[in-house]
């Protein structure tokens, strides 16, 4: 096989169906695509995909459930992960290590100095910021000073760094101080085959719909991806709230984990009732058919430095999206975005109710939206670029490209 040996390191719970983990499998895929070989060292937890080479750490006898987000025992994991991607990377000798997430890039930095593997850093948004959204970290309090000037030496670690925004691209340059010659934007991208308009019939349509207590002429918003304060969860809840009672034929479709019960019982306290079905956790590969039944769809997220990877779902399956204007959002959407005039949940209750009451005149919004995806953010540009990156960090042309041997597949 011609091409470059990818070593990935991926400090989550690989694959569970969420935004980040979406990024690593679709470049993966991409790379694969393209003649390479990835390796990819993640958590203990997670679903092997596609016939990737995965490998995993060993268990945490105290911890058998995913992690998402920021949690304390995410240390015990990464203390698990290094020795494994060091153990993979010695057996493997990849070309690049391409680490995802800051721990990633911590070990990624880590195992490079001592093995002289170039680091690529997959960069998705400061991890700081990230801890405070969750509510890990306090930005008043002791720890939030030493967790940024440890961010500040991580981004510093490699001399390649891809982001997923240019907003991102930013904040490296502006606040961290990263030279702006190791920084190449290439953002989240989305499979336009997988994520289309008439992926079902409209007789499937009504199926489904009724199959989760949505009448089948009832107009639908939809939402996919975490549930969490940070993500706008609970604000999305009580938007729909005043939605509702203007426009009592309107239902929400939010799909994803975790705190599902938690956000059924918060909806129900508000009066929703039926009018807001929480499906729980969506395969990947069923995404596509549920956000088929929806009119518009939401992004009520309220982060400033993280990706917005769900908005070209949205975009692809050309429904007209509804989102606070960041500048990320406004980086995907660009003009054809709705954007609330204010960004709390009066806003964006008004900005819902004034698109499901414009839904006919939207319609080539989300055609135009589709175009943009499919024109802009294909993951096979996104291979090809990543591949560049890659040139440039070995100091090699894409004419003198390796032709590895076989990577070994002894155990890990």
């Amino acid at each position: 096989m011609t091409g470059y040996r990818i070593l990935m390191i991926a400090p989550t719970s690989f694959f569970s169906d969420t935004g980040c983990h979406v990024r690593i499998l679709e470049e993966a895929r991409a790379l694969r695509g393209r003649g390479h070989w990835v390796s990819i060292c993640t958590y203990r937890k997670g679903q092997d995909i596609d016939g990737f080479d995965i490998r995993r750490t060993l268990p945490l006898p105290w911890r058998q459930h995913y992690e998402v987000g920021s949690s304390r025992h995410k240390l015990a994991y990464d203390s698990l992960l290094a020795p494994l991607v060091l153990q993979q990377a010695l057996r493997q000798r990849p070309h690049i290590i391409h680490a995802h997430l800051h721990e990633g890039a911590l070990i990624g930095g880590l195992v490079s100095r001592l093995t002289g593997i170039p680091l690529l850093f997959d960069f998705q948004g400061s991890a700081a910021s990230e801890m405070v959204d969750h509510h890990f970290l306090n930005p008043n309090g002791p720890w939030y000073r030493p967790m940024a000037w440890l961010e500040r030496r991580i981004d510093h670690l490699p001399r390649a760094i891809i982001t997923s925004s240019h907003n991102a691209a930013a904040l490296l340059r502006n606040q961290f101080g990263v030279p702006p010659e190791r920084i190449t934007t290439i953002p989240d991208c989305v499979n336009g085959e997988t994520f289309r308009p008439g992926v079902i019939t409209p007789e499937e349509r009504v199926a489904l719909r009724q199959s989760l207590g949505i009448p089948g002429e009832a107009s639908l918003v939809v939402y996919l991806g975490l549930l969490a304060e940070h993500q706008g969860t609970g604000l999305l809840l009580r938007a729909a709230q005043q939605v509702v009672r203007e426009l009592p034929g309107a239902y929400f479709l939010i799909m994803g984990y975790p705190g599902v019960e938690a956000y059924r019982a918060y909806s129900q306290a508000l009066g929703l009732g039926d009018h807001a079905v929480l499906t729980g956790r969506l395969p990947y590969d069923q995404a596509p058919r549920y956000l088929a039944l929806g009119d518009i769809a939401v992004a009520p997220k309220v982060s400033l430095t993280e990706g917005a990877g769900k908005l070209l779902n949205y975009m692809a399956m050309a429904l007209p999206t509804v989102a606070f204007e960041t500048v990320v959002n406004r980086e995907y959407l660009a003009d054809l975005g709705i954007y609330p005039k204010s960004a709390d949940e009066r806003g964006l209750a008004e900005a819902l109710v004034q698109a499901l009451r414009g839904l006919a005149s939207l319609k080539p919004v989300g055609e135009r939206l589709r175009q943009r995806a499919l024109e802009r953010y294909a993951w096979s540009d996104a291979g090809r670029r990543i591949e560049a990156v890659y040139e440039r960090l070995l100091g090699i042309s894409a004419a003198s490209r390796p032709q590895p041997e076989s990577a070994r597949s002894d155990g890990g």
